[in-house]
C-alpha cells in the first residue's frame, strides 16, 4: 500500500519533533500516514543562527539523521513545483509582503507549492500560510489536528499529547492565539498548563 504523505512546515516540525521521535518517515495507521519535512528545512536551519541557539536540539545527530530523507520527486514534479512556486511567491510578495509588510516566506511558499502539486496535506499553524493555502486550495491541517489523527491511529497517547502541549507553553511556542479553543474542541478537555 502506498503511503499517505503529509508535509510539515518548519514551525510544526519544531513543535513536534523533540517530543515525538522519530517523527519523520514513520508510517502509522492503515493508510500509512507518513510525515515529511521539506528538503529546504535543513538549508533554513543552516542559515538562521537564531534557530540554532533557540533550538539547539535540532542539530543532534538523531534529529538531523531523521531529516535526511525527504520526499521523492520526479523530474516532472520538480518542474511543476518550481513553476507553481514562482507563481505563488509572486502573489505572496504582492498580496502579503507589499500590502501588509509580512507574509509567508520563500520556504513556506515552496512547501505549499510542493503540497499542491503532490496533492498532499501540509501541517501548519501559520495564519499567512493558511490564507495562501486557501487561495490555492492546498489541503492543510493544524498541528493539533495532526496530534488528533496520531491519537486516533494509536501512534501516540494522551500522555504524549499533554507532554507536547506543556512543552509548547514552556518554550512559549504555542501555535496561534486561539489554540486552546481548538484543543478543547478536538480533545474534549482543557489543555494542561505548564
Amino acid at each position: 500500500m502506498a503511503q499517505t504523505k503529509i508535509l510539515l512546515d518548519t514551525n510544526s516540525y519544531f513543535r513536534l519533533a523533540q517530543n515525538i521521535h522519530p517523527l519523520l518517515c514513520q508510517p502509522f495507521g492503515k493508510k500509512l500516514y507518513t510525515l515529511y519535512a521539506h528538503a529546504d528545512l535543513n538549508s533554513e536551519l543552516r542559515g538562521v543562527s537564531r534557530l540554532k541557539s533557540k533550538l539547539s536540539w535540532v542539530s543532534e545527530p538523531r534529529y538531523s539523521d531523521n531529516r535526511k530523507r525527504s520526499l521523492s520527486l520526479s523530474k516532472d514534479n520538480k518542474t511543476n513545483i518550481e513553476e507553481t512556486y514562482d507563481f505563488m511567491w509572486s502573489h505572496a510578495q504582492t498580496a502579503f509582503h507589499q500590502a501588509r509588510g509580512k507574509g509567508p516566506g520563500e520556504t513556506d511558499t515552496r512547501i505549499l507549492a510542493t503540497a499542491l502539486i503532490l496533492d498532499i496535506y501540509v501541517v501548519t499553524d501559520d495564519q499567512d500560510m493558511i490564507e495562501l493555502a486557501d487561495e490555492y486550495e492546498v489541503k492543510h491541517k493544524s498541528s493539533l489536528k495532526l496530534l488528533k489523527l496520531m491519537l486516533e491511529k494509536s501512534h501516540i497517547d494522551m500522555d504524549k499529547i499533554h507532554q507536547i502541549i506543556e512543552q509548547w507553553q514552556y518554550d512559549k511556542e504555542t501555535p496561534y492565539k486561539h489554540w486552546k479553543k481548538e484543543y478543547h474542541s478536538l480533545f474534549g478537555e482543557t489543555p494542561p498548563s505548564f
